[in-house]
This record gives structure tokens, sequence and C-alpha cells, in this order.
């Protein structure tokens, strides 16, 4: 990833199990915060860890747009988006990183 990179990003706490979905101006950070419980809130809560699905963003309006849209989406949708790019629910935080 270049020096600056935005992604809309839904995160699972396990296969068809509890969503979230967020945007961020520095990914491994802010995955790695869900991970680890680094903040009170939906994800800890929830066990919400798991990064499902990504997309990445060069302008950071677009992302937010992006997001704001998602969120609004039915759950099967989500879950249609996921498993076109991610059939297993793998967990995309290594591939995020480039150790994957």
């Amino acid at each position: 990833m270049g020096p600056k990179t935005y992604i809309v990003y839904i995160l699972a706490s396990r296969r068809n199990g509890t969503l979230y979905t967020g945007f961020t101006g520095n990914p491994v950070a802010r995955i790695w915060q869900h991970k680890n419980d680094w903040f009170e809130g939906f994800t800890k809560k929830y066990g919400v860890k798991r990064l499902v699905w990504y997309e990445v963003h060069e302008d950071p309006e677009a992302g937010i747009v992006r997001e704001k849209r998602i969120k609004e989406w039915q759950r099967a949708w989500k879950i249609r988006l996921i498993e076109e790019h991610n059939p297993d629910w793998r967990d995309l935080y290594a591939e995020l990183t480039g150790e994957g």
C-alpha cells in the first residue's frame, strides 16, 4: 500500500456472524486496534475482529460515501459482497499488511 491509503472495510465475528462496516486512512493500525480491543464499543462487545472484506480508495471522500452506502445496505447484500470476494470468510489482515 502507498503512503496514504484509505479503505472501506467489513469485519465479522465469524462466518455469517455480527458485521461491522468502517472506513479508515490508516488501515493496518485501525484493524489492529479492532483485533486487540483497543476501543470500548460495538466491535469489542460483539467480538468483531475478522477482516473479511475491504476496498481501497485513493480519494477519502469517495471512501466515506461508499462506507455510508454499505452501512445502509441490507445484511444479505453485505454477506453477498463478502462471499463474492472471500467465500471462505478468511481473515484478510495478513493480506492487508503485506504478510499474507
